[in-house]
């Protein structure tokens, strides 16, 4: 009889260790996902008088209200209680719009993590003063507003250390673990590593055809890779659809190469290239920066008065520090890490001194 009671009592010891581990866990991400929240970057700040429109705008409860601020020029959207909803700046495509909390990180190489509320998208015009009316942002606002459909910053991410590879109805491998470039056989260390121009039909080892009618084609030696510029072209052009011009100075769209699409006139320079060359100086603030924009650099003074570097600005990371995503040849591919000079906008590292403008696409 004993031995009979011994085993009986097994299942219910394992069943209330069960419920038991559950609990904990359940109580564990609840204290986690907490501890994230209360990392969350503060909202950002708007600070310049506004001139108030109220609208009602979508489906979500309560009054909405739209401003008109400066520098640069750009509508704000409003919550009943103050909150920014988004941000749309006249001549740019990508919008800021404020939804649920997400975290981007790259334990492969670094502990920067940053958590968000910002989800950057590409609209299917340029905002101008007054679009707020128009039917096709209507349409736009109420498809994008709240969704959790893949944004810039969930492309970008799909390209970092250790990002599984992701495959279309063809077969062919868009997204994964990307490189920057093949080893230079003709490197003394240094800058000059690995050989640049992969861009992102290399990546992809498909011919592609632009606008214009050119087609580039991709090398084999190549596959899997993309430089600074473009990795932006992989992210902003070929996964967002912004439009790609075949090469620098060929066709109309987002240019091949950082410098020229630093100096191009797309979208709104909201940090303007000042200085002579080929220094150029370091702006004075980055406070106008939002989530999204390109941020331009100059690494290399064999670039003579060429910018050489690109990346995409996320926004505050966890430890306090204003942080970018970019492909880089010291880490071989797309990082937010520190290797090769730390990778930040503040401060006085290896970046934050090379950096020299920014666009708002």
């Amino acid at each position: 009889m004993a031995t009979k009671a011994k085993r009986t009592s097994r299942p219910v010891l394992h069943a209330i260790t069960v419920v038991s581990l559950l609990a904990a866990s359940g109580y564990l991400t609840v204290a986690l996902r907490a501890e994230e929240q209360a990392k969350v970057p503060t909202v950002q700040a708007v600070t310049d008088s506004p001139e108030l429109k109220k609208a009602g705008l979508g489906d979500a409860p309560g009054e909405r209200t739209w401003e008109r601020l400066k520098n640069p020029d750009r509508s704000v959207l409003r919550g009943e209680d103050g909150r920014v909803l988004a941000t749309f700046t006249d001549g740019s495509r990508t919008a800021t719009l404020t939804g649920p909390s997400r975290t981007f990180g790259e334990p492969a190489n670094t502990r920067s993590q940053v958590v968000t509320e910002n989800w950057v998208r590409l609209m299917p015009e340029h905002w101008r003063k007054g679009a707020e009316k128009e039917q096709w942002f209507k349409d736009w606002f109420a498809e994008y507003f709240g969704s959790e459909e893949d944004d810039l910053f969930a492309l970008a991410f799909q390209y970092v250390e250790g990002a599984p590879v992701k495959e279309d109805g063809e077969g062919i491998a868009y997204a994964g673990d990307a490189q920057f470039g093949p080893l230079n056989p003709e490197s003394r260390g240094g800058a000059d590593l690995r050989l640049e121009d992969s861009d992102f039909y290399d990546y992809l080892g498909i011919p592609y055809t632009f606008r214009d009618g050119t087609t580039q084609y991709p090398e084999a030696g190549r596959a899997r890779a993309v430089d600074c510029s473009g990795y932006m072209r992989l992210v902003l052009g070929y996964r967002a659809r912004y439009p790609l011009a075949a090469k620098d100075g060929v066709g109309d769209g987002l240019p091949r190469t950082a410098d020229a699409m630093a100096r191009s006139d797309l979208g709104t320079d909201v940090i303007e290239l000042s200085g002579e060359p080929p220094l150029y100086e370091r702006p004075d603030s980055t406070s106008v920066l939002q989530p999204g924009d390109l941020v331009f650099f100059w690494l290399d003074s064999r670039t003579g008065k060429r910018l050489d570097h690109v990346g995409l600005y996320l926004g505050v990371d966890t430890d306090g520090h204003k942080v970018f995503v970019s492909s880089r040849e010291e880490l071989n591919g797309p990082t937010i890490g520190d290797k090769g000079g730390t990778a930040r906008l503040d401060g006085n590292g290896y970046y934050a001194t090379a950096f020299r403008s920014a666009k708002r696409l």
